[in-house]
């Protein structure tokens, strides 16, 4: 007998790389959307939490203005190409890299992988 796995049926779930246990999501510099804007909306899809309503502040886990800071256009102009960011925020581990990677990684045993 098969098992058939059912498609993802939210949002986030398409993010889900299953191969190394993590959410993916894209930055990018040229949009609308700010770094943070864009981490906490990752967030709170994946977490389930309604940032809306103060259930989720990004500045109980790092400083918001810093971490746009660290990933700004050089003086010169240029992007920044290289270097990258780790935090906790909600239990979950949060890379943020120069090239506009945002890699999620769910707290470890706890199921909350979409096809476990």
């Amino acid at each position: 007998m098969q098992t058939e796995i059912p498609p993802p049926d939210s949002t986030h779930d398409s993010n889900y790389d299953q191969a190394n246990d993590r959410y993916v999501f894209r930055y990018d510099p040229d949009g609308t959307a700010t770094l943070t804007t864009t981490i906490v909306h990752a967030l709170s899809s994946i977490a389930n939490v309604d940032v809306s309503q103060g259930e989720f502040s990004l500045y109980d886990s790092i400083d918001p203005d810093a971490l746009e800071q660290l990933f700004s256009r050089k003086n010169d102009g240029e992007r920044r190409l290289d270097g990258h960011v780790c935090f906790r925020a909600l239990e979950h581990e949060v890379y943020v890299f120069a090239n506009g990677d945002i890699f999620v990684y769910p707290p470890a045993g706890s199921g909350q992988s979409p096809l476990r």
